[in-house]
C-alpha cells in the first residue's frame, strides 16, 4: 500500500513539472533569429558572390525619355567580367545581341546587319541598355543583387528590427546621401533599395520580389529599378533561371559579311 501511495506521489509530481513548463512562455522565433548588423551584411554579400554563372529567360523592359521598349530576352553571364544578352522579337525573331566584358563590348543589330565594337564606358552602356549602369551595376541587375562590398567594416547608422525582417540605413555626411535597404527575414533576400537626397528626395530605387531558392541563394524572379532623377526604369521579369550551371563558351555569331562599325 505504502508503495502505491509513493507511485501516486511520484506520477502527479511528473503531472506538476509538465503543467508548469508548459504554461513557461517559448521564446518567440522571432527573436531567435534576429542577427546583428554585421553578420547580417556577411550573409547576404556572400549569397551574392556565390553567383558564379547565370542564366536567364524572360521579359525585358525599359523606359526613358528617350526610348521605351518591352521584350523578350536571354541573358548568359559569367562572373567577374563577361554578360552576353540577347533580345527576340514576336516569334522568336533574333533582332540584337551584345556581349559585354569589363574592356570591350560587341553590339549587333541583326535586323540592319551592323556589328558596332568598341571600349566599354558608362556612355556605351547607356546607348545598349538605354538605361545609366556601370558594369558592375550591370550584372548585378540581371542577378537581381545589390552590392554591400563597401559596407561589410561599415556599422549602419540605423538599424531597425521589423516583423518581417530589417532595416539597414548607412549615412553620407559628405554627399548629404543616405542608402536604405530593406530585408526580409524569411531568406535574407534585399526587398528594396533606396538611395536617398536627404532629407527625402529619392534618387534611385530598386525592388525585388518573387524570389525563388537556388542553392540557398534566393533569386528574384522580378527586378524593377528606377532612376528618378532621369526619368529611367529597368523592369526584368525571369520565366526560367539557372545558377552556377556550365554555360560553355559565350560568344557572338557573326556573318563574315557583317557592315563593322568603330563605336
Amino acid at each position: 500500500m505504502k508503495n502505491l501511495t509513493k507511485i501516486r506521489r511520484v506520477f502527479l509530481w511528473l503531472v506538476l513539472v509538465v503543467m508548469a513548463s508548459s504554461c513557461v512562455p517559448s521564446k518567440p522565433v522571432q527573436e531567435e533569429q534576429i542577427l546583428p548588423a554585421d553578420r547580417l551584411v556577411k550573409k547576404i554579400e556572400a549569397n551574392r558572390r556565390k553567383i558564379k554563372t547565370f542564366k536567364g529567360t524572360g521579359v525585358l523592359s525599359i523606359e526613358s525619355p528617350e526610348f521605351d521598349a518591352r521584350g523578350s530576352f536571354e541573358v548568359l553571364l559569367k562572373k567577374p567580367d563577361t554578360v552576353k544578352v540577347s533580345i527576340f522579337g514576336p516569334f522568336g525573331i533574333d533582332l540584337a545581341q551584345s556581349f559585354v566584358t569589363k574592356d570591350d563590348f560587341m553590339f549587333y543589330d541583326v535586323m540592319n546587319d551592323n556589328l558596332y565594337t568598341g571600349k566599354v564606358e558608362s556612355e556605351v552602356l547607356k546607348k545598349i541598355f538605354k538605361v545609366d549602369l556601370s558594369f558592375e551595376d550591370l550584372m548585378d541587375a540581371f542577378t537581381g543583387s545589390v552590392d554591400l562590398t563597401d559596407k561589410l567594416r561599415n556599422e549602419p547608422d540605423r538599424y531597425r528590427i521589423l516583423d518581417d525582417g530589417y532595416v539597414l540605413t548607412y549615412v553620407d555626411s559628405l554627399a548629404d546621401r543616405e542608402s536604405v535597404y530593406k530585408i526580409q527575414s524569411t531568406d535574407l533576400a534585399i526587398v528594396n533599395f533606396r538611395l536617398v537626397e536627404m532629407p527625402k528626395d529619392i534618387l534611385f530605387e530598386g525592388r525585388y520580389s518573387d524570389f525563388r531558392d537556388y542553392l540557398g541563394i534566393p533569386i528574384p524572379f522580378t527586378t524593377t529599378i528606377d532612376y528618378y532623377k532621369k526619368n529611367q526604369k529597368l523592369k526584368i521579369e525571369y520565366r526560367n533561371v539557372d545558377v552556377n550551371e556550365d554555360l560553355g563558351n559565350l560568344k557572338l555569331v557573326i556573318p563574315s559579311d557583317v557592315n563593322r562599325i568603330e563605336w
